[in-house]
């Protein structure tokens, strides 16, 4: 084991960022990354990609045709609780192994011996990182169409939006191209602009609105625009856009190697940010229901995102310029951080050779910002964007995918944690004691359940224009993810290398871990 004056001083000045390098180093990994990210950097992180006003502005249609009020409510409060259960599932793995990569390293550390678990958990979320990253690019493209729908009363076109859908991919790209400081400054700020944007949303709503609704209305009324006829299944319907919008808890993880003292400030982010999400989602979404005008209008609305329509009616043109302003500005800030995350991604799949060009995608600039990831993912957003021209339903299916993709990330560590849970033979500082199979249990059987319902139709009679395409998009992936493996990763991945620094030879040591464990054995 190394000592932690192993750590290079110009990565490790403090005596908390050397306790971080030296965990890092303990899992076999050289510190590659200046540690300059705070508690609250790291909470911004996990804060900015769940993006609760964006995600509740954007999927609040979703669950306002699918239930109304009723399932809304009640369906946001009980999918926060199981939310809330794999937030802490996954915050007790990532104490023990504070790592880029995240859910991925963690399959390679639990199950090491089916190397094919870690190498399609990478892939697999990988690639919904990068989806988010492009669904939340367009929303932003989609409220600035709305704010010049709303002033100038002309509804854009599907060619001027994706237009505009490319400058944000691009601006994105920028905005993580200035690397570590830049994207942990912007998600400090991102905290303070959603407290301070849901104080001013909720407040304006409640002031501004017309007519407010009854308690009854809120907590009971049932609203249906899906034509099925089974009332319980349309609120589980419903129950959809908590869980689109409560994503991204994880994300974290995926600057682990840049926070200090990431064993502790990582899962108490992942954590943290669900319990805040919960309760600012909480206030928000009461401040709509109240405040909502018509049902109807909101659902007959030519604007490009429905939730314009809603501050339409209830405050007026001119607080709805506002209004929007500020959530588009989460939007893109939300957005942001999962390039942030699947170039972080990237540059974890190529250190362990589960991915082609290991030495471009490893590359940092003056920044520290693995920019070949960073531009990959704006490349392939900006491809993606180019499908909404042609078929919005196609487009809708590729991101409703990245919503399942990510869901089926989270059960891969789940399930070892349920069915071998030995897998975890270390435990960092952060763990739930007992507890922890129930709690990985009520998680592994709430995942199965809302993959299950995201691939389900959610209009009747089912055609080719309602038809939830979703299960085809992400058939697509799993075959991506599988093809990667037969013609790559079989032949060139076999868990994580190591890239610990060895003072003994005065270079970087790069190992497998069975022969790092071979090696801690020979030495005893």
């Amino acid at each position: 084991m190394s000592s932690p004056e192993d750590v290079p001083r110009a990565v490790a000045p403090d005596s908390a960022a050397q306790e971080s390098d030296q965990r890092l180093l303990e899992l076999g990994y050289k510190p590659e990354f200046r540690r300059e990210m705070s508690l609250f950097g790291v909470l911004g992180i996990s804060f900015c990609a769940i993006g609760i006003l964006t995600g509740m502005s954007s999927a609040f249609q979703t669950g306002l045709f699918s239930g109304g009020p009723v399932g809304l409510f009640w369906g946001w409060n009980i999918v926060s609780i199981f939310m809330l259960f794999i937030a802490l599932s996954l915050a007790e793995i990532c104490s023990a192994y504070p790592t880029m990569g995240g859910l991925y390293f963690w399959v390679c550390k639990m199950k090491p011996d089916v190397p094919f678990l870690g190498f399609g958990t990478g892939w697999l979320y990988t690639t919904a990182m990068v989806f988010t990253g492009t669904s939340g690019n367009l929303s932003v493209a989609l409220y600035l169409a709305s704010l010049a729908e709303v002033g100038t009363g002309r509804i854009l076109t599907r060619v001027e939006i994706a237009a505009i859908a490319w400058g944000v991919n691009i601006a994105s790209g920028i905005m993580n191209t200035i690397g570590t400081k830049g994207i942990g400054r912007m998600s400090s700020f991102n905290v303070w602009w959603t407290l301070g944007g849901t104080f001013v949303l909720v407040i304006t709503l409640l002031v501004k609105a017309p007519v407010k609704n009854t308690a009854a209305f809120v907590f009971t009324d049932l609203e249906n625009f899906t034509g099925w006829q089974n009332k319980g299944f349309v609120v589980l319907l419903g129950f959809l856009q908590a869980v689109y919008t409560l994503e991204g808890c994880e994300t974290a993880a995926q600057v682990a190697e840049e926070a200090v003292r990431a064993e502790w400030l990582a899962p108490v982010a992942v954590v943290g940010s669900i319990v805040g999400s919960w309760l600012i989602g909480l206030a928000y979404m009461l401040a709509l229901l109240f405040s909502i005008q018509s049902v109807s209008s909101v659902q007959g609305t030519s604007y490009a995102i429905p939730i314009a329509q809603l501050y339409r009616d209830a405050v007026g043109e001119r607080l709805t310029l506002m209004c929007i302003t500020v959530i588009m500005l989460a939007q893109f800030m939300a957005a942001v951080t999962a390039f942030t995350a699947s170039s972080r991604l990237f540059y974890a799949l190529a250190r362990d050779n589960a991915f082609p060009f290991k030495g471009r995608f490893m590359a940092l600039n003056r920044f520290q910002a693995p920019y070949y990831g960073v531009w990959l993912s704006v490349f392939v957003g900006c491809v993606i964007s180019c499908a909404y021209i042609g078929s919005a339903i196609a487009f809708n299916a590729i991101l409703s995918s990245a919503a399942i993709s990510v869901m089926l990330g989270y059960l891969q560590p789940i399930i070892i944690r349920v069915f071998w849970p030995a897998a975890l033979a270390t435990r960092g500082p952060f763990h739930l004691g007992r507890y922890s199979w129930a709690i990985n249990f009520a998680s592994f059987a709430f995942t199965i359940f809302v993959c299950v319902l995201f691939i389900l139709p959610t209009a009747h009679p089912v055609n080719e224009f309602n038809m939830n395409y979703a299960v085809v998009a992400v058939g697509g992936v799993m075959l991506l993810v599988a093809l990667m493996w037969l013609f790559w990763g079989r032949t060139r991945f076999s868990g994580p290398v190591f890239t610990r620094v060895d003072l003994g030879r005065g270079e970087g040591k790069v190992s497998n871990e069975n022969e790092s464990e071979k090696a801690a054995v020979t030495q005893e």
